[in-house]
């Protein structure tokens, strides 16, 4: 009597990598909630990734606070209370860069691979991913507005408008992560996602609002660094803090032009269109990658 065995090797590909199935949009957010909450775990079984993520903006406060900020001169406000806002941007910016990493990793480790196998919402596993960012950025962002007061840094126009603010640059911060999950997907490699990432993400940085005013900087890069995502979320949040404590021609020199929901809106509009760009093309290269 003859018995057919089936092998893994005589499965067909269907069954390994079976479509999704069409699917209503309470199990697209279901599956989403699955795949932020299994990266969430992963940060809690490896707090050293959430330790190290909030070492180098605590040390750029420090820095700046008590090594370069008496050389840079910010008329009508302290230095630390022009500089926070900026730190905060920094934070979120640098710190989208572990959605591309992390999508890295785990196409490298074939984790992606299992996940395309299964029925579920082709958007899930990176919405999942950025919706897990976005808790960790919640984290830190409280902790750098608390490292922010113990070195200084006080708020002008009261604690709804600083929730705002951190509101805004939450937003931000998931947007840019879509920019980086595209990138993590296409390099495919933990290291050359964040080789490929600081070169993007530096200029916009560094050169903006974030650590000096537009103003002192060449001529040539002043429209540059103004009109930019990163300083039009920072100029925004800056505003929101500081209020009307300053004069026109000092918000000015600051490279804070326009009322404060004018520039609530215009950050909004920005992290708005990242994300209309970018989604799409993250979930797309997501469905092709391999």
């Amino acid at each position: 009597m003859t018995t057919t065995t089936h092998t893994p090797a005589s499965i067909s590909s269907s069954h390994l990598r079976a479509a999704p199935t069409e699917k209503g949009l309470g199990h697209m957010v279901g599956d989403t909630i699955t795949i932020a909450w299994r990266n969430l775990i992963n940060v809690k079984r490896n707090p050293q990734l959430l330790v190290f993520s909030t070492i180098q903006p605590v040390l750029f406060v420090l820095m700046f606070r008590y090594v370069f900020g008496g050389a840079i001169s910010v008329p009508g406000v302290p230095y630390v209370d022009y500089l926070m806002p900026g730190i905060f941007a920094q934070t979120v910016a640098f710190g989208a860069i572990g959605t591309g990493i992390g999508l890295a990793e785990d196409l490298s480790k074939g984790i992606i691979d299992r996940f395309r196998s299964l029925p579920m919402a082709r958007s899930a596993v990176l919405v999942g991913r950025s919706v897990a960012d976005l808790a960790r950025n919640v984290f830190v962002q409280a902790l750098m507005v608390g490292v922010g007061f113990l070195v200084g840094f006080r708020i002008h126009d009261g604690v709804p408008k600083l929730l705002l603010g951190i509101l805004l640059l939450l937003f931000f911060g998931f947007a840019l992560s879509w920019i980086f999950a595209l990138i993590g997907m296409a390099t495919k490699n933990a290291e050359t996602t964040q080789a490929a990432a600081f070169p993007l993400m530096a200029p916009l940085v560094f050169a903006s609002s974030a650590f000096v005013p537009v103003n002192s900087m060449p001529g040539w890069l002043q429209p540059f660094a103004r009109n930019q995502p990163v300083s039009v979320t920072i100029a925004a949040v800056r505003k929101l803090i500081l209020g009307d404590t300053l004069t026109p021609a000092q918000y000015e020199f600051l490279g804070i032009t326009g009322s404060t929901w004018g520039l609530v809106l215009k950050s909004i509009l920005w992290s708005a269109a990242i994300v209309a760009v970018f989604a799409p093309l993250a979930i797309s290269r997501y469905r092709k990658v391999s």
